[in-house]
């Protein structure tokens, strides 16, 4: 591969099945994902793309009963191939939840948590990374002055925005977002995407969104899912404004789903 595919491209999937038990859950899934962009995954609910997004950085391994096959790849290496390490893998590709998931911590130890389990001790290294992560969220105004209070004091939209600081504090190349807005008003909503347009300038970000606005408005690129089949996948614009696919048509325009 040459030094210009590998800086374009964060992430492959080829051939890419899943089953849980005996059920298909994917179905040969295809895609190349650019660095640096922000990538949309929509569908109806069950078409795959949570569990498409989970593939990436093996969160299904947790789950009794499943099978994959195919590859994907990063950095030129599957990271299915059994000398990896899931930890790293996981440090390399984050993930931010649909609902806000703080440790029953304080605002501080939720950011420094991840760099403190990758060995970090030093104090005045873990302040520089705690204020950056969460200058990162742009939430750093809003707490600066009470880091040692619990984060679950924080707002619904806080909470969310402190979780996406404690996954960009190990310095992700990849962010797996699952509904991440789907818990929140529309102003934190609006605050969660400001921050997602911020941050393609330093990660690959990859959303899974049941809002067909939200996708037009935040990413770079989307994907539609159906029946466990990546359908089509293109520059946003062009997928709205002009399907390949007439299943891709028939959701966007509302006729299921």
């Amino acid at each position: 591969m040459s030094q210009a595919t590998m800086t374009r491209n964060a992430i492959q999937i080829k051939d890419l099945d899943l089953y849980y038990g005996e059920k298909q859950a994917l179905k040969k899934i295809n895609m190349s994902i650019e660095e640096k962009t922000v990538v949309a995954l929509i569908g109806p609910s069950g078409c795959g793309k949570s569990t498409f997004l989970r593939t990436l950085n093996r969160m299904n391994d947790m789950i009794p009963g499943v099978r994959i096959d195919g590859t994907i790849t990063m950095h030129d290496e599957d990271i299915y191939n059994k000398e990896i390490d899931v930890e790293m893998l996981r440090k390399e590709v984050g993930m931010v939840f649909q609902a806000p998931n703080p440790f029953p911590k304080s605002i501080y130890d939720n950011v420094a948590y991840g760099p403190r389990v990758h060995g970090q001790r030093n104090r005045k290294i873990l302040d520089e990374i705690v204020e950056r992560s969460l200058r990162q969220a742009a939430l750093w105004e809003e707490v600066k002055d009470r880091l040692k209070d619990r984060a679950t004091g924080l707002s619904g939209g806080q909470q969310q925005r402190l979780c996406i600081a404690r996954t960009l504090a190990v310095e992700p190349e990849i962010v797996l977002m699952d509904e991440p807005t789907s818990a929140l008003d529309p102003i934190s909503t609006a605050k969660i995407e400001e921050l997602i347009q911020e941050l393609k300038q330093k990660y690959t970000i990859i959303i899974v969104t049941h809002n067909m606005q939200q996708a037009a408005r935040i990413s770079d690129r989307t994907a539609f899912f159906l029946n466990g089949e990546l359908v089509e996948e293109d520059k946003t614009e062009r997928l709205f404004s002009n399907p390949k696919d007439q299943r891709t048509e028939d959701y966007i325009t509302g006729r299921f789903g």
